[in-house]
C-alpha cells in the first residue's frame, strides 16, 4: 500500500478485484523507500524516472491507512476507516449490504445511550450465583497463628 504512482482511487479499484475474487490478504505491506530502487526515487522527487512525468505520491499518515484498511476492508477493526475512505473516494456505492459492497454501513447507537452531562455511568451488579445473601468471610489470623499445612 502506499506506493508511488497509487492513489486513493487505485486502492479502492485493487479491493474491488479483491473482494470480486475472493482474496482477503492477511499482511499486507506499506512502502518503505529502499535505497537504489526506482520506486524511492519517484518517492522522493514525485517523478518517474521513465518517463519524467509527475507521479502522485501518497505523504499523509492518513491516506496511507486509508489505502492499507482498502486492502483489507473485510477486517471489522478497518470498518470505520474503509467507510472514511470510500467516502473521500466518491465511492459511497461500495458502502451497504450488496454484493458488491465493501463494507455495511456504521452501526447506529441507540438514542439512550447517551449520558447526561455531568453523570457517570453506574457499575455493573454482581450477578454471580449465590453471592446476593452471603456474609463476607473475614480472616482471623488468630484462628491460623501457629498451625501450618
Amino acid at each position: 500500500s502506499s506506493h508511488p504512482g497509487c492513489t486513493l482511487n487505485d486502492a479502492v479499484t485493487l479491493a474491488e478485484f479483491l473482494k470480486n475474487n475472493a482474496r482477503q490478504p492477511e499482511q499486507v505491506q506499506d512502502f518503505y523507500p529502499t535505497p537504489g530502487t526506482a520506486s524511492t526515487c519517484m518517492f522522493y522527487t514525485g517523478i518517474d524516472p521513465a518517463t519524467g512525468k509527475t507521479v502522485y505520491v501518497a505523504r499523509d499518515y492518513e491516506e496511507k491507512q486509508m489505502q492499507r484498511a482498502l486492502l483489507q476492508f473485510a477486517r471489522p477493526a478497518n470498518g470505520n476507516i474503509v467507510r472514511k475512505a470510500l467516502i473521500k473516494a466518491g465511492r459511497e456505492d461500495l458502502i451497504g449490504f450488496g454484493k458488491d459492497c465493501l463494507v455495511r454501513p456504521a452501526p447506529s447507537k441507540p438514542a439512550g445511550d447517551k449520558l447526561q452531562k455531568g453523570k457517570t455511568a453506574s457499575k455493573p451488579k454482581d450477578f454471580r450465583k449465590g453471592n446476593k445473601d452471603k456474609p463476607k468471610k473475614s480472616f482471623d489470623k488468630n484462628k491460623t497463628k501457629g498451625k501450618r499445612r
